[in-house]
């Protein structure tokens, strides 16, 4: 008949436990207080170690593992603050850094803390959300106009009677566009820069498109059909790609026959009734 296995008191009492987890901020750190050294990465003896901490009542919410701030810091920041980007602020992150917000928000629900109270995360500039009410308030802003004008111009078209489809895949073109004469790849560009001779725009491309390094390449005429072109009055342009063929720049008041309406009623209505 087998003895029944023995298995051996730990080398550390409750106390010393208690003190171990005080003074840490990973479990690591617990099991080489607690003398484990070359076994304080075993999975099996910290799972012990955590049962008696568990069974103990023991605290260890102010742990960070390989992270900058804890539960506990993060239960405090998530209810004392009114947003997202006060919440990363508070624990010293960035809302545009890496895997930040989903790491963070994902941390909330496993700690089932109640963050109803927070406003979305704000993106490049963007206010975060507000009353229905207070939307008419907002003011345009040209900063964004970059990223306005693909739906503007899927706008225009689509008002034209035109199909607009977007790419899936990165490419030369912003838009594809269906209408009588077949598919048209457009570009889209916008420009705020206005010289002493007007708007300039720039029409070229760098060779590589996740990057702004590197000197200005025209776009080939066999790959673009048209760009279409929003100054910052809103004045839409039109323009074939044969006739920009070659430039990187342009000057838009020497493309006026190519004017295909404005959007200025966008910026408000004390704009556009100032306009008129």
């Amino acid at each position: 008949m087998n003895s029944p296995i023995s298995i051996a008191p730990p080398a550390w009492t409750d106390d010393q436990l208690a003190n171990a987890i005080r003074s840490s901020t990973n479990w690591r750190n617990v099991m080489l207080s607690l003398g484990y050294g070359d076994r304080s990465r075993s999975a099996g003896t910290v799972r012990v170690v955590r049962r008696r901490a568990a069974e103990l009542n023991l605290d260890w919410t102010h742990f960070r593992g390989k992270r900058r701030w804890s539960d506990a810091q993060l239960r405090q920041a998530v209810a004392e603050c009114r947003s997202w980007d006060e919440v990363f602020a508070r624990l010293g992150l960035s809302a545009n850094s890496g895997n930040v917000q989903p790491h963070i928000k994902s941390h909330t629900i496993r700690l089932g803390l109640d963050t109803a109270h927070l406003n979305r995360v704000s993106h490049t500039g963007r206010l975060p959300s507000v009353p229905a009410a207070q939307l008419s308030e907002l003011e345009a802003q040209p900063k964004f106009l970059r990223a306005a004008a693909g739906m503007v111009a899927a706008t225009w078209f689509t008002l034209r009677g035109c199909d607009v489809s977007l790419p899936i895949e990165p490419t030369r073109y912003d838009l594809l566009v269906g209408a009588a004469d077949g598919i048209n790849r457009v570009q889209v560009k916008t420009t705020t820069y206005a010289g002493p001779d007007g708007w300039t725009v720039t029409v070229g491309h760098h060779p590589d498109t996740h990057s702004k390094k590197g000197h200005l390449l025209a776009y080939d005429p066999d790959e673009i059909d048209l760009f279409f072109i929003v100054d910052g009055d809103m004045t839409m342009y039109l323009i074939p790609s044969r006739a920009i063929a070659g430039r990187v720049r342009i000057l838009l008041r020497t493309y006026a026959k190519y004017i295909v309406g404005n959007a200025r009623g966008l910026l408000g209505g004390a704009v556009a009734a100032g306009a008129a």
